[in-house]
């Protein structure tokens, strides 16, 4: 079969922007978008986007409190669906670990731990040890995932809250019926995959679970990774396979033609020699160049300098048995102006700035080949895998970053069924893009 030609290089437009804090998700629907928070006390935003040029705020549901975020958010039908996560869990879970310490030293030397000696076990800034004793304190045990009513989309009602375990919910994906959840559970090391049917939001029943081998450590399984290097990012639904990314155990491909028992059907990991986790696994609907393909975003992370930037890989997976890299896509230093803004003056990472590496593409796969990558301090990219050996940019759209930011943290982009696209920052803003 003959390559496709190389398309021409094209340009991205903004048709506008709302100045709305930082998102984890956004997500479009019809005339609506929907837009996840990172950071609360902001939850979740729906926009009319009717207008593209003119976008409206319908309505914003707001947090009653900093433990959780809902960053992310999916809808289906009448009902929009977000996460329920502990806010800054990479860090305030290390308060889980204060009650052993504090027991350690009154066993040893009668008296309860201070809060320098709790910065130097932990390795954390001193003046934030009152928030992690808040933690350790009082657990936390809000995490799970909200069911909105949204026949009203300026008026969303909560009809049901499905609490989970551990720090909560993380990414996630629904289909007409069923929430196919990235989640901790009590018993298990890292998230694991539990399928919630949505049926009747008034008796939200739990379907299934799915972990990899190593994870179930209640059932007497031990992991062969270090802590949570191994954990569901999140799974993907394809016609009757879920695409699970597992961080750095790779990505796993699931069959659930039984839902209530969910197999694993293909595994790839290329982890070492790659340092950032696998973020999201993509199957293609249809067939490129005479074979089933997938893509795989890596995600950015702080990471030793001499180590590549997360990029987009591409996969042949005609024989789940034999899946192989065809190849890989990386945006540049030379395309990348922000390309130093997430180092510090001696050249180490050493602030909370993503620097340009790939986050995310958008999670529907259209027929026109073009994936929509939201490339962090790079921005959005445009990816033509037409030819899936050789995939190659024909757009890219650099936002100026936050005002007060060293750079343009680009998180997330779905795009509509207008073709229009749609890019949120980590920081602030969502833009309304139109490819020509």
């Amino acid at each position: 079969m003959a390559h496709a030609k190389s398309r021409p290089r094209r340009e991205i437009v903004s048709l506008a922007r709302l100045d709305i804090p930082g998102g984890g998700q956004v997500r479009v629907e019809g005339n609506l978008a929907f837009v996840g928070h990172l950071s609360p006390p902001y939850g979740t935003t729906i926009i009319d986007i009717a207008d593209p040029k003119n976008p409206r705020i319908l309505s914003q549901i707001m947090l009653d409190n900093d433990r959780s975020h809902t960053h992310k958010v999916r809808v289906m039908g009448d009902l929009m669906v977000v996460n329920v996560e502990m806010h800054d869990r990479h860090f305030r879970r290390k308060g889980f670990q204060i009650p052993a310490l504090n027991a350690a030293v009154l066993a040893k030397e009668g008296r309860p731990i201070t809060d320098d000696e709790i910065a130097t076990e932990l390795k954390v800034p001193v003046e934030r040890v009152s928030e992690l004793r808040y933690f350790g304190d009082n657990g936390y045990d809000e995490g799970g995932f909200k069911v909105y009513d949204i026949k009203d989309p300026g008026n969303p009602k909560l009809v049901h809250y499905q609490k989970t375990g551990g720090v909560g919910v993380h990414r996630f994906d629904v289909c007409d019926r069923y929430a196919y959840i990235s989640t901790e559970m009590e018993g298990y090391i890292g998230n694991i995959l539990v399928i919630y049917d949505l049926a009747d939001v008034s008796d939200v029943k739990e379907v299934s679970r799915w972990w990899m081998p190593g994870q179930n450590l209640a059932a007497g399984e031990k992991p062969s990774w270090p802590a949570m290097q191994h954990r569901l990012h999140h799974a993907l639904r394809y016609k009757d396979e879920m695409w699970a990314a597992c961080w750095h155990g790779g990505f796993y491909i699931i069959d659930v033609s039984d839902i209530s028992k969910p197999k694993t059907i293909g595994h790839y990991n290329y982890h070492p020699p790659y340092p950032e986790g696998t973020h999201t696994a993509l199957r293609v609907p249809h067939r490129l160049d005479g074979k089933d393909i997938a893509v795989v975003a890596d995600e950015e992370h702080p990471h030793a300098n001499g180590q590549p930037h997360a990029f987009m890989w591409v996969f042949d997976v005609s024989d789940y048995s034999n899946i192989k890299p065809i190849s890989q896509f990386h945006v540049t230093d030379f395309d990348a102006p922000w390309r130093r803004a997430h180092l510090d003056e001696n050249g180490d990472y050493g602030h909370d700035v993503y620097g340009p590496g790939l986050h995310q593409f958008q999670e529907k796969f259209g027929p026109d080949n073009l994936l929509y990558c939201a490339w962090f301090s790079a921005g959005l990219r445009v990816v033509d895998i037409s030819n899936p050996a050789a995939p190659t940019e024909i757009a890219s759209y650099l936002p100026e970053p936050a005002q007060g930011f060293p750079a343009p943290q680009s998180n997330d982009v779905d795009i509509d069924d207008r073709g229009l696209i749609y890019l949120i920052d980590r920081e602030i803003g969502l833009e309304i893009l139109e490819l020509r």
